[in-house]
Parts: structure tokens; sequence; C-alpha cells
């Protein structure tokens, strides 16, 4: 659902109706760079001599997050998560395209049913990024998603007392417009078994921008209890701007988590772990999981194996107050929570 244009304005010069500008956000979605070469370009990396993917699932990064990598640095941890990279072409044993089981969990379409109490809407295909460890990279969307279904999530919903949970994921939620999500958000409300709203985004990581008035006003203008799970890797991803998004959220009255995923060559470090629970905690977020990779076809150049992972958490344990100290996990298909590492 689009925002309504004003009544036409006619005037000497023109006679076409003057039309709401779109919020920054879109904005900077809209012109987000979509071919490896630009962002190289971008960079001061015109020579580098890594290949560079054409697979299918293409390259999205807005410019507010590329101002964040460090020119000249071929490694840099944010330009690695989003540069399409020649290996992502080659088969991996042991990696699919439904690392966690979601089609398997899907109780209607568009509607992922795993674990008690709780159900998962799959909002939207869209992010603001395309991250190249992304686990839904191969999810079959458009069956799966739009707002014919919204419908039948709400007769599900409404159907089962057991749920007392919602989240919104995609995609990437809030690539919505407000007023559509807001009125979704209140029908959820009238549901009298509902307590709570989640929601899993990037967004504000990526594109801080999209905290908006607008956001927080139906984010917490009903009765159901807010929850936000945001997706910060590395601690060069939370600048000052999104720093202040976040405490914006926190302010409001939204529990703020994050979740990371554990990345061969861009987090795989407990200093930097620790250093991105502190900054975190700094913008008033809470850590929340580290996950193991979800083992997508593609992303298999990204895994940290189990032992490491045990080995940097016990880094953590001694350089962190628990507060601080993320959950290390990993999810898999056809369990009733997710695995506790």
């Amino acid at each position: 659902m689009s925002i309504r244009t004003p009544i036409a304005r006619i005037t000497a010069k023109s006679s076409r109706p003057e039309a709401y500008p779109k919020p920054r956000w879109r904005r900077e979605l809209a012109t987000a760079i979509r071919q490896p070469e630009v962002l190289l370009q971008a960079l001061g990396l015109e020579h580098y001599e890594s290949p560079l993917s054409r697979s299918g699932f293409g390259m999205l990064v807005p410019h507010s997050y590329v101002a964040r990598m460090r020119k000249g640095e071929p490694r840099d941890p944010l330009l690695l998560q989003v540069l399409p990279g020649g290996h992502e072409s080659g088969y991996a044993a042991g990696y699919g395209t439904d690392p966690v089981g979601d089609l398997a969990a899907m109780a209607i379409p568009g509607l992922i049913h795993k674990y008690q109490g709780r159900v998962l809407l799959l909002l939207t295909g869209a992010c603001a990024i395309h991250c190249r460890y992304c686990f839904r990279q191969h999810f079959p969307y458009s069956a799966n998603i739009g707002h014919r279904l919204w419908d039948t999530w709400l007769a599900h919903i409404r159907a089962d007392t057991s749920i007392h949970e919602v989240i919104f994921s995609g995609g990437d939620p809030l690539t919505l417009d407000d007023r559509r999500l807001s009125e979704f958000v209140e029908q959820l409300a009238e549901i009298p078994h509902l307590r709570t709203l989640r929601i899993h985004t990037r967004l504000p990581i990526v594109l801080p921008s999209r905290v908006t008035e607008a956001l927080l006003s139906w984010l917490t203008g009903t009765r159901l209890q807010p929850v936000m799970v945001i997706h910060a890797n590395h601690p060069q991803e939370i600048d000052s701007e999104v720093a202040q998004a976040l405490r914006r959220i926190r302010t409001a009255g939204v529990l703020l988590l994050n979740q990371s995923v554990l990345l061969r060559g861009i987090n795989d470090c407990s200093s930097t772990l620790a250093t991105l629970s502190r900054v975190l905690f700094e913008a008033d977020t809470l850590p929340y999981y580290l996950h193991l990779l979800d083992r997508v076809q593609g992303a298999h150049h990204f895994e940290v194996s189990e032992k490491e992972a045990l080995r940097l958490m016990k880094e953590l344990r001694a350089s962190l107050p628990g507060y601080l100290l993320p959950r290390l996990v990993k999810e898999e298909g056809g369990k009733v929570s997710k695995t506790s590492i």
C-alpha cells in the first residue's frame, strides 16, 4: 500500500501533481550499488584480482554502508560481507538451498511455525543489502510472500491460541511501507492471545535513516510488547549515525537485541567480537546470539568450525561480563529450538 499523493497543485509552470518526497531511506535504497565493479571503484580497488561471482544472487549495498568501508583495503570486513566472490559458484558437499528447514516448517505459505508459541511471517523477499552468507538466498519467495497472504496469516493465528508471539522476517520487513506495516500490526493486536511482536531486521544497521517517527509510532503504538532483533557482525558497522538510531529505538521502549553470524575472515577473532559487544551496549543494544554459519550453498568459505567457535567463546568469557556475552548457537531443521553450543 503506497502513500497517497496530495491533491494536484496546478501552476503556470506545470500541471503535474506534486508527490510527497520519498523518505531519505527510500532514496538511499533506490541508489544502492548493484555492480561489483562500481563498488570496487568507489573503494579505490579497480585492480582487485580475485574473481567475482556472476550468480543469480546479485549484489546490493547502499552508499551509507559503503562509507564505513576502508578504502584501498580488499580484506575490509564490511566489503567481504557483500562482494560476490568467485568461490560462490562452486558446489560444496553438506551445503544446501534450505539449510535451516524453512520449507518443512511452513504451516501455510509464508508462515513458518518451527518453535512452540511463535510464528515467523515472511513479509517480503526484499532486503536493503545482500549478505553473501544469507541462508535464504535460494528461498522461493514468489510463492510465499505478498499482501494477498496477510488475511490467511491472520486467520491462522486467530485459530491457534497457542501462538503468543509473531515475528516479522523476510527478506527484511522494514523495507515495507510504514502505513502498510502499521495497519497489519493493528490487526494483529486485535488477536487476544498475542502478546509480543518481534521484528528481525538489518535496516537500522545498513540504513539508519530507516528509524523514523512513523516506524517507532506503529512499533510501540499497540498493546503488543515490541522486540527488535538487529543484525550486526562487526563493530565497524556501527558508526555514530547507527548508534544514534539504535538509541532512538530503545528510548521508544523497544527491547533491542543483536544477533551476529560467525564469519571466517570477518569476525572470527575474540577481540573483534568483544569490541562488537561493547559498542552495541554503548548503543543500548544487548548481544543476543552468535550463530554458527547456516550451511547454505555458496557460503562455505565463511564457515568457522565448531571447535574454533568454542575457543573464541572461552576467550570472550574471560574478557566480558556475562550480560555482554552472546549465546553461541546453531539452527538445525526439525529441532524444537536452536541448539546451544
